[in-house]
């Protein structure tokens, strides 16, 4: 099992804590890593691009010129799509876009991913947040003291409520519950950020 340490708001190491294999430690698999991010941006899709056929643009009932005797290339319609207000060649339909992804796979792509900022030494593990009040500038002082000065995701329990409102405001930041968690908000962020309740929480689930 990999030891961690356990740093508190002000970057100080107060401990270390031992991560489960099973959950911080697995392979890595590759494909269902790609495969869960795919259909995480698919299932974000609105899916509501559309335009008009030949068959749906109005006018063109009639032929526009003869066809022969003209000197013009013969033609059907004016709604034909070489014409100008034409309709569109395999035109974008609404569509859903989203897939499923078994339950399996998409615990295995966390485990990887969780594994993988373990590894490369980007899971960052704070004893507690505990902020006595709404302040972005008490959070940045935090992540400074964290060496966290680049994209991270913050993972906060539920009662860590100023923690995230805290946060809210920093483009380079982003909150989510344990229970909210998933692999493109981690794979995204170049540090995971988490409490040692929260690491407790996952194994919980993901054991």
């Amino acid at each position: 099992m990999a030891n961690v340490s356990v740093y508190n708001m002000e970057g100080k190491e107060v401990g270390t804590i031992e991560l489960n294999d099973s959950v911080f430690g697995v392979e890595i698999n590759e494909h269902l890593v790609h495969m869960a991010v795919v259909q995480q941006l698919a299932n974000k899709r609105q899916g509501t691009q559309k335009a008009k056929t030949r068959s749906e643009v109005s006018g063109g009932g009639r032929k526009p010129w003869r066809q022969k005797g003209t000197g013009h290339a013969r033609q059907g319609s004016i709604r034909a799509p070489q014409w100008k207000g034409g309709g569109v060649v395999f035109a974008p339909t609404p569509r859903d876009y989203s897939f499923k992804l078994n339950k399996k796979e998409k615990r295995a792509a966390l485990k990887s991913v969780l594994t993988d900022k373990v590894q490369n030494g980007n899971l960052v593990v704070v004893d507690e947040l505990k902020f006595d009040e709404i302040k972005t500038k008490n959070f940045v002082a935090m992540l400074n003291n964290l060496n966290v000065n680049t994209k991270a995701l913050v993972v906060v329990g539920e009662n860590d409520t100023n923690a995230a409102l805290s946060a809210r405001n920093i483009p380079t930041v982003k909150t989510s519950l344990t229970n909210t968690i998933n692999v493109y908000d981690i794979i995204n962020a170049n540090k995971l950020v988490v409490t040692k309740d929260v690491v407790k929480t996952i194994e919980e689930v993901y054991a």
